[in-house]
């Protein structure tokens, strides 16, 4: 049996990969600056550890004997990021390199980070994007996404650490929070349930690179289980669909129509971004599963679920 640790576990990417983390066969640790929630409550499976991310002596405590530790956790989003990039950075990079040094001290035998596809390579120079291409953010979320990513070839060069890096596109799907500023999905099809009018940022000629979450965490999985000790790879559909087009997919996966209202474009949007995912295939084996139709219907049960259980609450 292999030992994982997933932090960050509790939040939307990381509760499916508990969950085929569990399927198959590993112990689960669960660290999560959150409260344990729902989908999280297994405890003869798995432990849940609520704690800081820069709480290194907490971390230490629950480091040994664990084979891998998957990085999810972050604190900002694209959006808020270039609000306050002192606090991007005091809150993630720093923290990370603390979780790094401790992996070191443990013997960890890798890392998976899970970066960011839509933000580390700015705007593209050439489509698909490949994991060679320029990386010049446009945000700092972007930014200490890339630093992080600097931080572990460091400590594979220090001192040996294995890790595997995945630059995901745009993944969507049940968990995410469809009351969020992240996830065009997700929060258009929450938009939809509520019976509100979706909100487009610019003409909705954004062309962004959607995928199931959980196609991500099966790549997430296949990234602990390579042999190569410094892996990075895009993961994504390997396809674009601009929001325009998102809208058409939507109404005809779910059968119902909805209002859009237009508004002033957003500068840190990259206009295009499609990830080159050949890498994944070739080196993990990895191909997305899930047609989009069929996981925009499944996000879309879980949302009306929770949006009518919401709406019965006194």
């Amino acid at each position: 049996m292999r030992n994982a640790l997933v932090v960050g576990g509790s939040g939307f990417i990381g509760q499916h990969l508990v969950h085929l983390l569990l399927s198959r066969g590993y112990r689960v640790t669960v660290y999560d600056r959150a409260p344990r929630r729902h989908h999280v409550n297994a405890e003869d499976v798995f432990q849940y550890v609520q704690g800081e991310l820069g709480n290194q002596a907490l971390l230490r405590e629950h480091l040994a004997g664990i084979d891998v530790v998957y990085h999810l956790a972050c604190t900002t989003i694209p959006k808020t990021s270039n609000e306050e990039p002192a606090f991007d950075v005091e809150s993630n990079v720093v923290p990370s390199i603390g979780l790094l040094a401790e992996c070191v001290q443990a013997g960890v035998g890798r890392v998976v980070f899970v970066s960011s596809g839509g933000t580390v390579y700015g705007i593209p120079k050439d489509l698909p994007v490949r994991e060679d291409h320029l990386t010049m953010p446009i945000c700092s979320y972007g930014i200490t996404k890339l630093m992080i990513e600097h931080y572990l070839a460091l400590f594979r060069h220090l001192y040996g650490l294995r890790y595997s890096i995945i630059r995901p596109s745009n993944p969507y799907g049940e968990g995410q929070n469809y009351y969020g500023q992240q996830g065009a999905v997700t929060v258009f099809l929450g938009r939809i349930a509520m019976g509100q009018p979706i909100e487009i940022w610019g003409d909705g000629s954004v062309v962004r690179d959607y995928f199931y979450v959980g196609d991500l965490a099966q790549a997430c999985l296949q990234a602990a289980e390579t042999e190569i000790p410094d892996l990075v790879a895009n993961v994504g559909s390997g396809q674009g669909l601009s929001l325009r087009e998102l809208l058409t997919v939507i109404r005809e996966s779910i059968g119902i129509e909805f209002a859009v209202h237009y508004s002033e474009a957003r500068p840190f949007d990259v206009p295009y971004l499609v990830l080159d995912i050949d890498r994944a295939r070739r080196l993990l084996s990895w191909e997305p599963q899930v047609p989009m139709t069929d996981g925009i219907q499944r996000t879309w049960e879980w949302v009306c679920r929770h949006v009518h259980a919401e709406d019965s609450q006194p």
